[in-house]
């Protein structure tokens, strides 16, 4: 399981949020979300696109998600 996948996995069980409802606020299918959720890494096009779908849905599960796939790479 790749580093993206672990984060969006962690994420959505920790803010409670289901693969279909990120599939839906992607206008994906949610086979696509399952897929990452279960090891598949998205690409970083699909990864900037999580990102917004979760800021839509809850900016503390986006902000958690960049920082579990980037770390503290810009934190001093």
């Amino acid at each position: 399981m790749g580093r993206a996948s672990q984060a969006l996995k962690q994420v959505l069980e920790t803010y409670g949020i289901t693969q279909n409802k990120l599939a839906v606020t992607m206008g994906i299918s949610r086979a696509n979300v399952g897929r990452w959720f279960h090891g598949l890494d998205p690409s970083a096009e699909n990864i900037a696109e999580i990102t917004k779908a979760l800021k839509q849905m809850n900016p503390d599960a986006a902000r958690e998600f960049v920082r579990l796939y980037l770390g503290e790479i810009l934190e001093d």
